[in-house]
């Protein structure tokens, strides 16, 4: 995502050479990869992908570890068909080929996983997770969707807190502090926001040195000083869905 004010400068990182567990799937007008654990289980996580869209490995890679924690993972073309963001495009354009993909405006594509998940997966309990475009749209679904029990927005910007709405359900914001996409000013401000008017359990963690994107997008074996972060966003977004879901 981008700050409000440049275009996003944001980085792939380190892509995984991951060829996934799940398998793709038609859901309703859209696109989706699924995976689900050995044992049968009514936990479901959805997880909205970056900019860089559902297919991208290390998204694929945190829904399959989703999976080998006990979840239902999808992981939905919530771009419906449009392409998604590449390393290669102009990043002058960014702006305009955002406006045509509003992490705010997913609600349909939400309402037919939810029934996905519920008919053909008999999932009873859901959560969402999102990283960085994706990040965003955790946040408007939980302040808007009564049907998600909890969700973690992993470094998406911080636009949908400018009104006065309260949170729904428990929310985890993971934010690194070297993240010049989403700058410490801005969560300085979503935590204001949040003590506030926030009346469900809430969580913002800063994680030392870590840029846009380290929970999914870089490596620890690349990556040695950020290795510890890496492993503790992971589990900590583990440790907050097993919590609430």
């Amino acid at each position: 995502m981008a700050n409000e004010s440049r275009p996003c400068p944001c980085d792939i990182g380190d892509k995984f050479d991951y060829g996934g567990r799940g398998q793709e799937v038609q859901v309703g007008h859209i696109k989706a990869y699924v995976c689900k654990p050995s044992a049968c289980t009514d936990k479901a996580v959805i997880v909205i992908h970056d900019i860089f869209g559902w297919q991208l490995p290390n998204t694929r890679y945190i829904a399959d570890m989703l999976t080998t924690n006990g979840y239902i993972a999808i992981c939905p073309d919530f771009f419906v068909g449009q392409e998604a963001w590449k390393p290669s495009n102009d990043w002058a354009t960014f702006n305009d080929w955002v406006k045509t993909r509003e992490a705010g405006k997913i609600d349909k594509e939400v309402d037919v996983v939810l029934k996905y998940l519920k008919d053909q997966c008999g999932a009873k309990r859901i959560g969402v997770i999102g990283f960085c475009w994706g990040g965003a749209a955790v946040q408007h679904l939980m302040l808007k969707n009564p049907h998600l029990k909890t969700g973690v927005s992993l470094y998406g910007v911080i636009s949908r807190f400018e009104d006065k709405q309260s949170l729904l359900h428990p929310t985890f914001f993971i934010f690194g502090e070297k993240d010049n996409i989403v700058p410490l000013e801005q969560v300085t401000l979503l935590e204001q926001k949040l003590k506030q008017n926030c009346k469900v359990d809430y969580e913002v963690k800063i994680y030392p040195g870590q840029t846009h994107g380290f929970v999914h997008r870089k490596r620890e074996d690349i990556n040695p000083q950020d290795k510890p972060y890496i492993e503790e966003g992971r589990k900590d977004m583990i440790n907050w869905l097993n919590k609430y879901i």
